[in-house]
């Protein structure tokens, strides 16, 4: 439908609209292909410069995904539910369930313990490292970086450290597919009597860098969650740091929790 030239909105704004109540009342179901550019220009009497900034404001709100080559598709959105404190629960753990498992069930979906892969190195601490497990830098410790595909499609990656004396020679060095051992990091953690007893996450949103881009099949215009997390025992002690990173269009955060006094 052409634009209203009597309209308030803005041409970019109308199109945007239009297209957006499409989207949401199905007419342009999700991982349906948009019209190519000259019908939609034609449609809406615009020019194709007025089209790509509506288009550009859908991608920015995460409806539309742009695959190079391919064109400009209504996005799916099944995100995957992060369950917050609970995926990290000793009882989760004790099934042999990690944090990727755990979410997983809570959303319905299916899993394969080789669905997360990772490499795995000796290293010195940076600085970042040092200052949360501290230590001093440059002194060695365990790097563990793990790639978690869903279906074959990337989702997320997430990088650990640990002080070398603690994981030397446990399943957390172990490079093999799937969680160390039978509940992941923290399991092999807690049968060392270093287990986490309290986490500390720090959890940012931003715009992906063309490295992430490419290694998360990243569609433009997605951003991503940045995730900081630190696991400490009973007595204060940091036992882990991470660094992770999650495709923002697969993830919603669901927290419940007793309100402090």
């Amino acid at each position: 439908m052409p634009i209203n030239p009597n309209d308030s909105r803005s041409p970019v704004q109308q199109v945007t609209d239009d297209l957006r109540a499409r989207i949401e009342h199905g007419e342009l179901a999700p991982g349906s292909k948009l019209p190519v550019t000259h019908e939609l220009v034609a449609s809406y009497g615009v020019s194709s410069e007025t089209l790509r900034h509506a288009i550009g404001r859908l991608k920015a709100a995460g409806l539309l995904e742009t695959k190079r080559g391919v064109g400009t598709f209504v996005r799916k959105r099944p995100p995957m539910q992060w369950l917050a404190a609970e995926r990290y629960s000793r009882s989760k753990r004790a099934a042999g369930k990690v944090a990727f498992i755990a979410d997983r069930e809570a959303s319905g979906r299916t899993w394969n313990r080789d669905d997360q892969t990772q490499k795995v190195r000796e290293c010195e601490a940076t600085e970042e490292v040092a200052n949360a497990l501290q230590i001093s830098v440059g002194d060695p410790v365990i790097e563990r970086a793990r790639l978690v595909v869903y279906r074959g499609e990337p989702t997320q990656r997430l990088t650990s450290w640990y002080r070398l004396d603690d994981v030397r020679d446990t399943p957390i060095a172990d490079p093999e597919p799937g969680p160390a051992g039978t509940g992941g990091g923290f399991s092999v953690l807690d049968e060392l009597g270093i287990g986490p007893d309290e986490i500390e996450e720090q959890i940012s949103a931003r715009m992906p860098t063309a490295e992430e881009e490419q290694a998360l099949h990243i569609p433009v215009g997605e951003p991503v969650f940045d995730l900081r997390r630190t696991a400490f025992t009973s007595t204060g002690r940091p036992v882990e740091y991470a660094r992770g990173t999650y495709r923002a269009g697969h993830f919603t955060w669901r927290y419940r929790f007793t309100v402090p006094d």
